[in-house]
Order: structure tokens, then C-alpha cells, then sequence
């Protein structure tokens, strides 16, 4: 059975809000490209935001549901 491959978009937003989450700078931002770019970059600024709201670990799912 094939396996569905997951859209890069997403992948891209849940990598930048892990990092975000983990108090990473966004100079570390993997992707050159800037369309793929922008999508980590909005995950790394609502990881951030949920870590300036004190959210970490399993609290952190409210923030992103779809991490778990």
C-alpha cells in the first residue's frame, strides 16, 4: 500500500512552530525558497507567541493541534 505524501506546506508550518516553540531564531530557517519560506516563518511566529504565553510540552497542542 502506498503511502500518501503529506503536503510540504504544512510539514514547512509545523517544523517552524516547533522551532519557534523551542526558542530558535528565525536566522535558522532551513528553506532558500521564499514562497516554502514564508509558511516555516508564520509557524515560527505562532510557536513563539505560544511560548511567550507560557505554553510548552503538551499545552502547547491547544496552540497547534495538529503536533500531537
Amino acid at each position: 500500500m502506498k503511502r500518501q505524501k503529506r503536503d510540504k506546506t504544512s510539514t514547512l508550518f509545523n517544523r517552524g512552530f516547533q522551532a519557534g516553540l523551542s526558542g530558535k531564531s528565525r536566522d535558522d530557517c532551513p528553506v532558500k525558497v521564499t514562497d516554502l519560506r514564508s509558511h516555516w516563518l508564520s509557524g515560527w511566529r505562532q510557536g513563539r507567541e505560544a511560548q511567550w504565553d507560557g505554553m510548552a510540552g503538551v499545552s502547547a497542542i491547544q496552540a497547534h493541534p495538529a503536533l500531537h
